[in-house]
């Protein structure tokens, strides 16, 4: 028996109870492109395999990065463009890598000031001073 032929298939709904996404955002993953093919039952239920749960958990991954919806199709598409395509999607993910750096020091630097704030307010409220 083949592989394709023996591995677990998910129903949509349980997809769903599986992801999180909502049935309408899965659909949508599919008709813009983010979502690779996803193969059909005989009656034209969407089958979803292991391999599609761990797509969908990277793209997870990609959209908690704040990536766009369209560099996130863009790397869908260099992915089923096969091999010769690595280069661009690194140098994609290296982009979004630069940007949770940058984004993740000015959290850094927020979470300093308000640290130091609370600090001042503790102290304060044992010395009975309030300040802004």
């Amino acid at each position: 028996m083949s592989q394709s032929l023996t591995q677990t298939r998910y129903t949509i709904s349980e997809v769903e109870a599986r992801t999180g996404l909502t049935q309408h955002t899965l659909r949508w993953y599919e008709r813009i492109g983010l979502m690779p093919h996803v193969d059909r039952s005989h009656s034209g239920q969407r089958r979803f395999t292991d391999k599609d749960l761990g797509w969908l958990a990277f793209v997870g991954k990609l959209r908690a990065t704040g990536m766009s919806v369209a560099d996130m199709v863009r790397y869908a598409e260099l992915v089923r463009e096969g091999e010769h395509t690595v280069d661009e999607r690194r140098a994609l993910l290296e982009h979004t890598r630069r940007e949770v750096r940058a984004r993740l020091a000015e959290l850094t630097d927020a979470l300093g000031v308000l640290d130091r704030k609370i600090e001042m307010y503790a102290m304060n409220t044992n010395t009975g001073k309030a300040q802004s």
